[in-house]
């Protein structure tokens, strides 16, 4: 327990020392304030000289720290507690730590290169360890098609693969129906996998099935060419481009999920290729791999009210590509917005702000306020 604390200890050192030398001011902010708008439920603390009237305890120093820009400090940083009544989850404390950042008249590629440059000079100085920059950087469509997570662990190497275009020609049904329900059909390679007994491969369905998938398709690759449930599908010209597509050997074995709700497919095999990491060796403890998540959606669709509704927040600056979509077809705008993520758990994450009054009004307009 000790250890941890001086682990602690020694990475707010650390981050001070690097972030210090470039030119961030370290500054606090109240912790007794007004609520505001961040996406969780505020801790209230009532008020001895105003009764019946509350302070809130701040989700961020949001407010806050966007005036210390305006003011002309153009580079914050606070090690900061802050409170949010939630429900708890691993990942998810009523009340936590963070480094907080601010810069003002910046893009995306300057706070990233700032974060590089600091992950390397913390993991230096307190684990003595190399990771070095820049860290590989996935949109948010290539991370949950290729690793069926917006947090992936890249220390693993299997990716996901579509053969959605290929399920009408398979004549499987159970692929084709999933695509004319809407879904998709999307599954991986396991080098090696083939030489897992039929009940070792099976005990891979709950996996799966947990997540809400009807079960798991699945083939061998042989000297003499597929074998397994789906084998027999394989024979025609749509079977070679599946079977070319995951680049299959005698020895491996293929894996698929299929179904008419796309999530339920990405969150399938999202968790089906955690634990075939685990399961091949994948996994080490001992190695960091960080990697960059961009490009979010802006909005999601609000289940009661089929309305746009921000994925975040709604002041978070939309892809200056996809400003002509705002009106028309708002779940396709991209949002500045970024997470950093090593081993597969979010770190730290932003976006950039709008800052212009005309297109805040826009992005009110779209979610009806």
């Amino acid at each position: 327990v000790q250890r941890r604390f001086r682990l602690r200890s020694d990475m707010q050192s650390a981050m001070r020392q690097y972030l210090h030398g470039h030119d961030c001011r370290d500054l606090e902010t109240p912790m007794l304030t007004k609520s505001t708008p961040e996406g969780a439920r505020d801790f209230l603390v009532p008020s001895r000289l105003n009764p019946g009237e509350f302070y809130a305890l701040p989700q961020s120093p949001q407010i806050f720290k966007q005036i210390f820009m305006i003011s002309g400090f153009d580079r914050y940083m606070q090690v900061v507690r802050c409170f949010r009544d939630e429900d708890l989850r691993a990942d998810r404390q009523p009340e936590f730590t963070q480094l907080d950042l601010e810069m003002a008249c910046i893009d995306e590629n300057d706070i990233i290169g700032l974060v590089e440059g600091l992950m390397e000079h913390v993991v230096k100085e307190v684990l003595g360890k190399d990771v070095s920059g820049p860290f590989p950087r996935l949109s948010y469509q290539e991370a949950m098609l290729t690793y069926g997570s917006d947090s992936p662990d890249l220390r693993s190497d299997l990716k996901i693969h579509e053969f959605s275009d290929l399920a009408e020609g398979l004549e499987f049904k159970v692929f084709s129906g999933a695509v004319e329900a809407g879904g998709c059909v999307r599954g991986l390679k396991v080098p090696g996998g083939g030489q897992w007994s039929r009940k070792e491969i099976e005990s891979l369905e709950p996996v799966v099935t947990q997540q809400g998938a009807g079960g798991l398709a699945w083939f061998k690759m042989t000297d003499d060419g597929p074998a397994g449930p789906v084998s027999r599908f394989l024979a025609g010209e749509p079977g070679a481009a599946l079977i070319e597509r995951l680049d299959m050997k005698p020895g491996d074995l293929a894996c698929f999920v299929a179904d008419g709700q796309t999530r339920v497919v990405i969150n399938s095999l999202g968790q089906l290729r955690k634990e075939l990491a685990q399961r091949l060796g994948q996994i080490d403890a001992a190695d960091l791999k960080f990697c960059w998540v961009e490009e979010f959606p802006l909005f999601d669709e609000d289940e009661e009210s089929g309305r746009p509704t921000p994925c975040h927040h709604p002041f978070t600056c939309p892809h200056p590509e996809d400003l002509d979509q705002l009106e028309d077809r708002p779940l396709e705008v991209r949002a500045r917005a970024y997470d950093l993520v090593l081993n597969g758990f979010e770190v730290g994450g932003g976006s950039i702000r709008i800052h212009q009054r005309e297109l805040q009004e826009r992005v009110f307009e779209a979610i009806g306020l």
